[in-house]
């Protein structure tokens, strides 16, 4: 049922009933709508005006777009702000780390707060108290990165707010934002590239196949953990990266497309692993008709998967690499995400032109290359540089000769 009253010269209430409390009392949801002058001159104009906000104002109740604004606490918005935004366009890494801070941090602190009464000065205290020591549960200090993504959710929270005119102002302005500080990548040198792929010999087919692939394609880790024998066709040497594996919910994997449409890509195999490559596919088909155990990978044949293939856990790659190097000390530890960078500084020394990084490292635009590699690029760039200046050199050196 829904209705409509008049509060005040210019000002209406609508009312929306949407079910019943547990005690039986009825759900009212209400919102004041006011109506410029020039609507006023009839009355027919008026209740159409009015008949057409209401019809609007029950469809947002039924489809629960509808946002109460009296009287909204923090956290009230904020599972708002995480049901139609949070959840519904970010990506799946984003969402987990925003929903740890929200609920680590954020909401302690702000939760119990009126949305509107949330100033500036609270947001500064806010972010002054996490920077001091204790401020972890395990009683240290806060990285600044933590800071940093802090001051990024309570950013997106506000500026939301301030969009969909829960609130008129945004409490962020006038909030500084810590400092950010870059951890510089660490890669592998030519030589511990030759020592690791030495050191893989001694591994099995599947984890050395994922580590190689890892290092030739520069593929994300879910896009190595969705990739299908389906996905490669190994008479022309080309992958086709279709789809990432970047967590599991409920145990089950979920598969999307990669984060970007510029992540959905074609990648050259290097053809000195595509004999290795082939041979693990047919083991791999075989071992499956072998099994005793229930197929649960359904329509899928990952890459690389449990013997019932279901794929692996991400965070499995991770243990993974690091038994493998308390296996192998001599090798320097690297992150999983770091053989991606070495894939592509290797591709920069070797002269190999930033657009073509760019499209096989599936970045959207070349700018985000140029930014995460700048210094490698200008790197190499000097060393080019130099190679040049030696052959000017010598020419010069041989032209005085000449002339003498």
């Amino acid at each position: 049922m829904a209705s409509y009253q008049k509060r005040g010269k210019n000002s209406y209430l609508l009312v929306v009933e949407a079910g019943y409390n547990p005690d039986g009392s009825r759900i009212k949801k209400t919102k004041t709508i006011r109506i410029d002058d020039s609507l006023l001159k009839t009355q027919k104009k008026i209740n159409n005006y009015l008949d057409e906000e209401l019809i609007k104002f029950k469809i947002e109740v039924e489809t629960g777009n509808y946002i109460s604004l009296e009287k909204m606490s923090f956290k009230a918005f904020v599972e708002e702000w995480r049901t139609k935004f949070v959840e519904k366009d970010l990506e799946a890494t984003t969402i987990e780390n925003y929903n740890f801070q929200v609920k680590r941090h954020i909401l302690p602190y702000f939760g119990h707060m009126s949305l509107d009464k949330i100033k500036t000065m609270h947001i500064v205290n806010y972010m002054q108290k996490l920077s001091e020591e204790g401020s972890r549960l395990d009683g240290g200090t806060l990285g600044q990165a933590s800071l940093v993504y802090n001051y990024r959710v309570l950013k997106s929270i506000f500026t939301k707010a301030v969009n969909w005119k829960v609130i008129p102002k945004n409490p962020m302005e006038g909030v500084s934002k810590p400092k950010e500080t870059t951890k510089e990548m660490e890669v592998y040198s030519e030589e511990e590239v030759e020592l690791l792929l030495k050191l893989l010999e001694k591994e099995n087919a599947k984890f050395r196949i994922l580590i190689i692939l890892a290092l030739t394609t520069g593929m994300r880790r879910g896009e190595l953990l969705g990739l299908e024998e389906k996905h490669i066709d190994l008479d022309n040497e080309i992958i086709h990266i279709k789809q990432s594996i970047p967590k599991f919910v409920n145990r089950e994997a979920v598969i999307k497309s990669p984060k970007t449409k510029g992540s959905v890509r074609k990648v050259v195999i290097p053809s000195s692993i595509i004999d290795e490559l082939r041979t693990y596919i047919s083991e791999l088909k075989k071992q499956r008709l072998k099994s005793e155990e229930p197929w649960l990978g359904g329509d899928h044949f990952f890459l690389f998967s449990q013997p019932n293939g279901k794929p692996i856990y991400p965070k499995t790659l991770g243990e993974m690499w690091r038994s493998f190097h308390k296996r192998n000390p001599k090798l320097k530890y690297i992150r999983f995400h770091d053989l991606r960078h070495t894939a592509a500084t290797l591709l920069i020394n070797k002269g190999v032109h930033a657009k073509i990084i760019s499209n096989r490292l599936g970045h959207s635009k070349i700018t985000t290359t140029m930014n995460v590699y700048g210094h490698v690029i200008e790197s190499a760039d000097r060393s080019a540089a130099e190679k040049l200046n030696a052959i000017f050199q010598d020419n010069s050196k041989s032209s005085r000769t000449e002339a003498n």
